[in-house]
Parts: structure tokens; C-alpha cells; sequence
């Protein structure tokens, strides 16, 4: 079953992720090293991976809201 979450923190050798609205926490070991709060992810099969294109989909999204907030 694959599912997609968004990293929300990180404490100490945990990171904490947002799955469906609820998080869920997983030892730092089990990411790739170069994760980043705010990355998209996909949990499938015991493993996380980085959603490159997604993480770089909600970057834009995100950039994008903070320019029209202070223009």
C-alpha cells in the first residue's frame, strides 16, 4: 500500500510526518539523509522516498501564495 505524507518536524531521531491529516512518527534512520521539513514523501513497502516532483509542486504553491501576500 502506498501512501504520501508531507514531513511536518523533526525531533532529535524522530521525524514527524503528516499522513491524511494525522502524523505519524518514524525513526530519522529510515528517511534519505538529505529530507527536509516541509518534502513531500512516499511510504511504500517499509520504505519513504522524497516526492521530488511534488515537493517541488508545493514549493511553487507555496512561493507563490507569499508573493501575492505582500505585494
Amino acid at each position: 500500500m502506498m501512501e504520501r505524507g508531507i514531513v511536518d518536524r523533526f525531533e532529535k531521531e524522530i521525524v514527524v510526518i503528516e499522513i491524511g491529516g494525522k502524523t505519524r512518527d518514524f525513526p530519522k534512520a529510515v528517511l534519505p539523509r538529505n529530507v527536509k521539513i516541509g518534502d513531500s514523501v512516499i511510504l511504500e513497502n517499509g520504505e519513504i522516498r522524497i516526492d521530488a516532483i511534488e515537493t517541488s509542486k508545493r514549493k511553487k504553491e507555496i512561493e507563490s501564495l507569499m508573493d501575492e501576500l505582500f505585494e
